[in-house]
């Protein structure tokens, strides 16, 4: 033990001074480091920075003073420095360079004096000055005429049209003995509210006729229905409907997106109520039918109508919460007590 201590301290008084104290300084470090902290050790950034540096001043004797992490740690971290400084170094505005002033003075002066010049026109014009401009460029410098102030929309456009178009569509369900049904119903498109929905064993013209009787009354009616091409409808069905004002709409053939909000609302039916149900009879299936279309109406939001239900609902009030089952508890309606 004693030969050894000896031994050292011949090697120390060999080194020099300079890594003597490097020593020291890491080996203090540490246990600084050490007394600071709860286990697990937790380095800032100053001590990453400390033996970053120490690496670099220190490269031949760094390693074997290091106990607190891996000698690879380290190196990780110079070289997680090196390109944080690199970045900085390099640091300017991603993408392609802008054109010169005055090119993009050019471009717009040509747009502006020449309104029925084109984008190729004008790159053209500048080929022929000598100046290569790709067609995204100038386009992106071009004069542009400005929008008309207090026009409307598309959006605004398509919303207020949305208020005078019906959808129409029949639903086939089957019951436990396996005999079919049809359901016929009428949406709206503008708030997606169920209109009107009847069922049958036997969809007929004249059935079919009734039904839309049956929703219109007193002048409550569509500008624009839209229905599929079922015989159902008869030769006559758009014949008919255009002696009460309301233009009917065939769909294409197979083309069932063309009647999209009708046969979302089958989809809904289906996912939302009947696949959940094992319908009796025909007595039993229309006041299935009749619970699901109040629900439909009046508290269930739609995502088209930004979480609102067809029919808006008052102001809520500040009472507690109540809620009301639908469809045996399938389904539940939340509103506040009065």
């Amino acid at each position: 033990m004693l030969l050894l201590l000896l031994l050292r301290t011949l090697i120390t008084s060999l080194r020099s001074r300079r890594d003597v104290t490097l020593e020291n300084l890491l080996l203090r470090h540490q246990l600084q480091v050490t007394l600071r902290n709860n286990l697990p050790l937790r380095l800032s950034k100053r001590d990453r920075i400390l033996w970053v540096w120490a690496r670099r001043l220190w490269p031949g004797g760094w390693r074997g003073h290091l106990l607190m992490v891996q000698p690879e740690t380290v190196l990780r971290w110079h070289h997680k420095g090196w390109r944080l400084y690199w970045s900085w170094r390099s640091r300017t505005r991603l993408g392609r360079p802008r054109r010169s002033r005055e090119v993009r003075d050019l471009i717009h002066r040509m747009s502006c004096d020449n309104r029925l010049w084109g984008t190729e026109r004008i790159r053209g014009e500048l080929l022929n000055l000598g100046m290569v401009v790709r067609n995204r460029s100038i386009h992106r410098y071009r004069w542009r005429k400005p929008t008309p102030t207090g026009s409307q929309s598309w959006r605004t456009f398509l919303s207020n049209e949305l208020k005078g178009i019906w959808a129409a569509d029949l639903l086939v369900v089957h019951t436990i003995n396996y005999r079919i049904l049809y359901v016929f119903f009428f949406i709206t498109h503008d708030r997606r509210e169920l209109i009107h929905l009847n069922v049958t064993t036997n969809p007929t013209a004249a059935w079919i006729w009734r039904q839309l009787l049956e929703a219109t009354p007193w002048g409550r009616q569509p500008a624009h229905l839209i229905h599929d091409r079922e015989a159902v409808y008869g030769r006559d069905f758009d014949r008919h409907a255009a002696q009460l004002g309301i233009t009917g709409v065939r769909t294409p053939p197979r083309a069932p997106k063309a009647n999209s909000i009708a046969e979302r609302l089958v989809e809904t039916i289906r996912r939302e109520c009947l696949d959940h149900v094992i319908v009796v009879n025909e007595s039993h299936l229309p006041g299935v039918l009749a619970e699901f279309t109040h629900y439909n109406n009046h508290d269930r939001p739609h995502r088209t109508l930004s979480l609102q239900s067809p029919v808006p609902h008052p102001n809520p009030g500040h009472g507690p919460v109540v809620s009301a089952p639908v469809l045996g508890g399938m389904h539940h309606a939340y509103a506040r007590a009065a």
